[in-house]
């Protein structure tokens, strides 16, 4: 258990509502991916952001290289980069990430005539209904426009076709035991 050192706004998991926790309230971290926190807490469970891993009394993690120092690449590396971006995005209550989940549809780059890349990425969630949508959605969104050259990304919850087990990877499968 974990005692929080100061005041945190988390979001509640499956609804997607900010709460505040205050600072001494107890938690354990469940799963620590993609730069955030679930924590269990005696109201539930809950989404903590790397932004604020101080106050479960952890330093924040800091990139090995600032973004900015890369140069973009052709189509073919941004599109790379794109996948390798959407990879560190994690589904809050499963410990596997979206593109493994099968959660991410479709991966469009097009290169601006003026230069730079624009993405269009069709996702969706494991369950229509679940409140996390808007913040997964937000978070490939950020993680994409931090990718070089990307200038503009749109992400796009569709529920068309809905989503089933079956498009989970072999690997995420194996990860949670349904193999």
């Amino acid at each position: 258990m974990i005692d929080l050192t100061r005041d945190v706004v988390a979001t509640t998991i499956p609804y997607g509502q900010k709460t505040k926790l205050p600072a001494g309230s107890h938690v354990e971290i469940t799963q620590e991916l993609g730069g955030s926190y679930t924590v269990l807490s005696d109201i539930g469970l809950l989404r903590i952001e790397g932004a604020d891993a101080d106050a479960l009394g952890i330093d924040p993690a800091k990139p090995a290289r600032p973004r900015e120092e890369e140069q973009a690449g052709d189509l073919t590396t941004t599109v790379t980069r794109v996948w390798n971006e959407l990879k560190t995005c994690f589904d809050p209550e499963i410990p596997v990430n979206i593109v493994e989940l099968g959660l991410v549809y479709e991966n469009k780059v097009e290169a601006f005539p003026e230069g730079g890349y624009k993405v269009d990425i069709k996702m969706t969630l494991t369950a229509p209904g679940c409140g996390m949508g808007s913040i997964l959605q937000s978070e490939a969104q950020q993680k994409i426009l931090a990718v070089p050259g990307v200038k503009q990304c749109t992400v796009e919850l569709v529920w068309e076709p809905p989503w089933a087990q079956a498009m989970m990877s072999e690997a995420a499968k194996l990860q949670l035991g349904m193999m």
